[in-house]
């Protein structure tokens, strides 16, 4: 698994500081928020793409790319992967990303009214698609299978992961890069969710802004970031000598639709999708011992998705530890669904739960165990991760650990 996240530059600082309960959320340093309603994001902090990458290549990306090409080294340098040693056409790409370059066409608009049209970039095209992040890893990794981009707004990686899975199962690939990115960090972005009332106001104590299942929320906190997991069939892995982390055992996908942007209140399409993972993995809902939530922070959300745990677990929903660790690396968008399957991983192997930080005041219908505040031991054998997004998108990963032995 490879993560660059507001909380670090890999997996192990981000899993560090989410199990200690820290905010990668503050005032926006990237541009002057001086007219802007909201000041503040989870910023990615620190990252300098040509640490990582060459200058010339990581000029010609935007910063949605970059964050995903060195995450994507991470992980492959985690799973001992020899990219030169495996068959190329059983070897895929599938990232998931829901603006992708925003910022370079931001920044190209401006140039193209202050400047001319002769003064807009050659590399805007190319830079902005969303399909170039799995383009330029399948160059750099020599991955020719296919490159895909999957847009399916906050479940766009949980999709990509889920169309992976598929992928392998089927047997169309070996291996597979499946995750996302997402750098929407820019002034229209900004504004457009703020004046759809989406993102919260908290200027005064942005740490404290993302606050899922909390009475006092008022709306998400935009974040940035990109994380990349391997996944390989098992006979793959046994033939590399290499030790999964955890097994990707089940997926599903439905649509409200309903609305573009508010979830259907009483949940029946996104409790079928979590019924229906739990099924492809067998699973029974007992068998689950975590769910890494949605949980956005917007009054709506908490509600439905609260909603949607007890329609499927009935009363073991009230058992079963929950938490969003969006309360603390802000909401990464298309990236988030493979962000928080990292987490979820994580917690099968280390038998620790991340908490939901902010949670101070209880909405009396959020009334599950959402692990507030601080993080919990616990031996998880199964757990969920759940992605629902704008245009009645409901995306649900089911993950089992590994067995001894």
């Amino acid at each position: 698994m490879g993560a660059i996240t507001p909380l670090g530059l890999d997996v192990e600082s981000t899993w560090e500081k989410l199990l200690l309960g820290e905010s990668g959320v503050d005032y926006i340093t990237a541009f002057n928020t001086d007219t802007l309603g909201v000041k503040f994001a989870a910023e990615v902090k620190g990252f300098d793409p040509e640490d990582f990458l060459e200058r010339k290549e990581a000029r010609r990306m935007d910063r949605f790319t970059q964050m995903v090409a060195v995450a994507t080294r991470e992980a492959l340098d985690k799973a001992r992967l020899d990219t030169g040693n495996v068959d190329p056409y059983r070897f895929a790409i599938i990232l998931g990303s829901g603006i992708g370059g925003i910022v370079t066409l931001s920044e190209e608009m401006q140039v193209l009214a202050e400047r001319g049209p002769r003064r807009v970039s050659p590399f805007l095209l190319p830079m902005m698609l969303a399909d170039m992040a799995p383009a330029s890893l399948s160059i750099m990794f020599g991955a020719r299978g296919a490159n895909i981009n999957i847009v399916s707004s906050c479940s766009s990686s949980a999709d990509a992961l889920g169309q992976a899975w598929r992928m392998i199962r089927t047997g169309e690939a070996d291996i597979v890069i499946a995750g996302g990115s997402e750098a929407p960090l820019c002034p229209v972005a900004l504004a457009g969710f703020d004046n759809m009332r989406a993102i919260s106001r908290r200027n005064e104590a942005p740490q404290k802004a993302s606050r899922p299942f909390d009475r006092d929320r008022d709306g998400f906190v935009m974040g940035e970031g990109a994380a990349v997991l391997v996944l390989e069939s098992e006979e793959s892995a046994a033939r590399r000598g290499v030790e999964p982390l955890a097994e990707l055992a089940g997926y599903a996908a439905t649509s409200d639709a309903h609305h573009i942007v508010e979830p259907a209140p009483e949940g029946e399409s996104a409790s079928r999708a979590v019924r229906m993972a739990l099924d492809r993995a067998g699973l029974r809902p007992e068998e689950v011992g975590y769910i890494n939530a949605h949980g956005t922070s917007t009054p709506l959300n908490d509600i439905a998705e609260t909603r949607v745990l007890k329609k499927v677990f009935g009363e073991e929903a009230y058992r079963i530890p929950i938490s969003s660790t969006k309360s603390m690396h802000g909401h990464l968008l298309g990236a988030a669904g493979a962000i928080e399957a990292i987490a979820t991983v994580k917690t099968l192997m280390h038998g620790a739960i991340p908490p939901t930080i902010n949670l101070e005041s209880p909405d009396p219908e959020c009334d599950l165990d959402y692990t507030a505040n601080s993080a919990r031991k616990a031996l998880v054998r199964a757990a969920l991760s759940n992605s629902f997004g704008f245009g009645g998108h409901n995306s649900v990963l089911a993950f089992k650990a590994i067995a001894p032995g």
